[in-house]
């Protein structure tokens, strides 16, 4: 019987222990959708013709629109004046204002040149 050589670790290890081999193992899980069963639906109509004398309600509304023509800071409540319903109809504008605005302020200071312009002047002088 040919002698296996040992390898390190189980040559320090006692003669009653066991190799056991480590293996690596990855599981890989997939998902798929099928179909198990299906549902047919069918609608059906049925019809049963009837007189029926029943008075039937009805109610005339007659709309006025009246411009306003005025800038509010939000909606209008609905409001009740007698028989009447006001409804106020909103209308977004955009707005575009011109104002002057100060971008920037240049100032350069004075070189300190001075010159001599020709002055017109008057002196008087008092002789005994």
């Amino acid at each position: 019987m040919p002698k296996r050589s040992r390898s390190a670790p189980d040559a320090v290890s006692a003669p009653d222990s066991r190799v056991i081999p480590i293996v690596e193992e990855q599981a890989v899980i997939l998902k798929r959708k099928t179909l198990t069963e299906g549902v047919r639906v069918r609608t059906v109509v049925h019809e049963d013709e009837a007189v029926i004398n029943e008075p039937v309600a009805s109610e005339t509304i007659e709309v006025e629109r009246v411009p306003l023509d005025r800038w509010v800071e939000g909606p209008v409540p609905v409001r009740q004046e007698g028989d009447t319903t006001i409804v106020t109809l909103l209308e977004e504008v955009v707005v575009t204002e011109k104002r002057p605005a100060q971008r920037r302020r240049s100032a350069s200071p004075s070189a300190g040149t001075s010159r001599k312009a020709p002055t017109p002047s008057r002196s008087a002088e008092k002789r005994p």
